[in-house]
């Protein structure tokens, strides 16, 4: 990750103690948040497993996974320091282990985990493919989380949203995650398009995605065009 992607997120960590869509009181955040918990738990990947959390950020689902997702052991990496100290900082007494580290190139030898969580990081990056690669290297399966390429209002976001700009988000299409997880071994043996509500929109507008969201979630057509994000487990061919 070049190192303007990595300041931008040092930066948010230092000023709000925590990335702004996870330490806020808005409706919208919290109601996306908890549903990206939600479809990434749901999966039963965690449970049991060596984990590790490619790209933890300020750590705020790390530690729902680790209390949420009960895995045998859990490792929590990023390449930005101000939110690793800080994910550090909030652990508590959970058996967390924080570093940080550079997703292309991880401190760890082949096979150290059972599972890698690389969620929310691949639109940030220039090279994809090659932290899909590393993270099939330290570990057989993967869990990607990604926000949905596929639909054509995120797209849209993307151009015109400061916050997108700033962070340098390129969001991709489920086929081509799929294409890239092949390209580096793996095949995809779970997937799940779901959650309606974006992050920083007004309430009364969040409340009313979240009540329509189940039922976009059930239509297969419609809701791989309109949901917000992705989650696919894959496993090492």
């Amino acid at each position: 990750m070049k190192h303007k992607n990595i300041d931008v997120f040092n930066k948010d960590a230092e000023l709000n103690e925590g990335y702004l869509y996870t330490h806020t009181d808005r409706l919208s955040c919290k109601m996306a948040t908890q549903r990206t918990m939600d479809i990434i738990l749901e999966t039963g990947e965690l449970r049991d497993r060596r984990v590790l959390d490619l790209a933890c950020g300020d750590a705020f689902y790390t530690i729902g996974f680790a209390d949420k997702g009960c895995p045998a052991q859990l490792v929590a990496t990023d390449a930005a320091l101000t939110a690793v100290r800080l994910g550090a900082k909030e652990k508590g007494s959970r058996s967390i282990r924080f570093l940080s580290a550079d997703s292309h190139g991880l401190p760890f030898a082949k096979d150290s985990f059972d599972v890698v969580l690389v969620q929310s990081v691949l639109h940030h990056d220039d090279q994809p493919l090659k932290i899909i690669e590393e993270a099939f290297r330290i570990a057989p399966r993967i869990i990607v989380h990604e926000p949905n390429g596929n639909s054509p209002a995120l797209k849209i976001i993307e151009k015109v949203s400061r916050y997108h700009i700033e962070h340098n988000e390129r969001s991709y299409s489920t086929w081509r995650m799929r294409h890239w997880i092949r390209r580096a071994g793996g095949r995809v043996v779970y997937e799940k398009v779901a959650g309606l509500v974006p992050m920083f929109c007004p309430d009364w507008v969040a409340k009313i995605l979240k009540a329509v969201e189940p039922g976009m979630e059930a239509i297969p057509g419609l809701r791989l065009f309109t949901c917000a994000v992705y989650v696919m487990v894959a496993k090492r061919e």
